[in-house]
């Protein structure tokens, strides 16, 4: 005990006991058009956790948990259940942010994802199942900055081998001093194509990069400074009548610095910044690494002719703006 209070570290049972009122479960409902005789219209459920980040009643978690309910509940950890407001989404990162209508809640302490190693603790917290809410697993930071591509978006996780299932989704990642370090995304299991069993493997997004878009979620209900092109973009996955597998674009969004450079739809990318592109998980890693007035050099195919277009990138056009 002597060690572990120099170090600020606590055992798992003291993390949980100061982690897990700011754990909630989040239950949402969707209305889905069926495709049944008459065509009627269904409600389809799901679950997923999140983690409260102010006492006023801010609630961060997982884009894919949210978008697209209807009604989304919320209950804490006291067994008090409320309806929440959707304050912003953002799919590129997978985060979103909730509000309930409540003060005096217990907000999770932020810690710093940037100071984690390989072989800390980490203790989850969530609602797996989407019927086990206030479920604490632990384990260690197996990897700390690992490229994972999810939903043909590509980021950069902690890795971590507690146990996560369906349901932990949105939930917290906690360090070994009670601190809030990562937001549950995804996990790994099963087999692989050759037929090895996956177990143990889990990802969170880092809470520094997590609540940099939480808190522009609050202040502006989307990311505001995120560099794009103005463009929605398609993957062709195979050659198809006169066009060739690659990377196309279906749509430029008028006023964007894509509009301004000339681009077209039906353009297909080939390379930004002389690196080869060829899907847009390729494209969004390069422009990820850009700022808003930057420019980006974009390399198309145009009626079998080659190009190169420079592009200054813009903030997003709200509620347009793919890429």
């Amino acid at each position: 005990r002597a060690f572990c209070s120099s170090s600020g570290a606590m055992s798992v049972q003291e993390v949980a006991s100061k982690a897990s009122p700011s754990v909630v479960e989040i239950v949402v409902s969707a209305t889905e058009s069926g495709y049944g005789m008459f065509g009627q219209s269904y409600t389809s459920e799901g679950a997923g956790s999140g983690v409260i980040i102010s006492s006023d009643g801010y609630i961060i978690t997982n884009n894919h948990v949210v978008e697209d309910a209807d009604k989304i509940s919320v209950t804490l950890y006291d067994g008090t259940s409320y309806d929440a407001e959707l304050i912003g989404t953002d799919s590129k990162s997978d985060i979103a942010v909730i509000k309930v209508n409540a003060d005096g809640l217990t907000a999770a302490v932020i810690g710093d994802s940037d100071s984690i190693q390989v072989g800390d603790t980490a203790v989850v917290i969530g609602n797996p199942l989407g019927t086990l809410g206030g479920t604490v697993t632990d384990g260690i930071i197996s990897a700390t900055d690992r490229e994972i591509t999810i939903n043909n978006e590509s980021m950069n996780l902690i890795q971590t081998n507690a146990a996560i299932n369906s349901g932990n989704s949105g939930g917290g990642l906690f360090s070994d001093t009670g601190s809030l370090i990562g937001i549950v995304n995804a996990k790994d299991s099963g087999t692989t194509s050759s037929g090895a069993t996956i177990e143990g493997l889990g990802f969170a997004i880092p809470i520094n990069d997590a609540m940099t878009v939480a808190q522009d979620l609050i202040a502006n209900g989307y990311v505001s400074d995120r560099a794009t092109l103005g463009v929605y973009l398609q993957d062709v996955t195979s050659d198809y009548q006169d066009y060739k597998a690659g990377l196309y674009i279906s749509e430029v969004i008028t006023g964007s610095g894509a509009d301004e450079a000339g681009l077209q739809a039906y353009d297909r990318i080939i390379a930004a910044d002389g690196t080869e592109v060829s899907s847009y998980t390729e494209l969004s890693k390069i422009l990820k690494t850009k700022s808003v007035g930057d420019t980006i050099t974009l390399t198309i195919v145009r009626d079998s002719k080659q190009m190169d277009v420079t592009v200054t990138l813009t903030a997003a056009i709200q509620d347009t703006s793919k890429s």
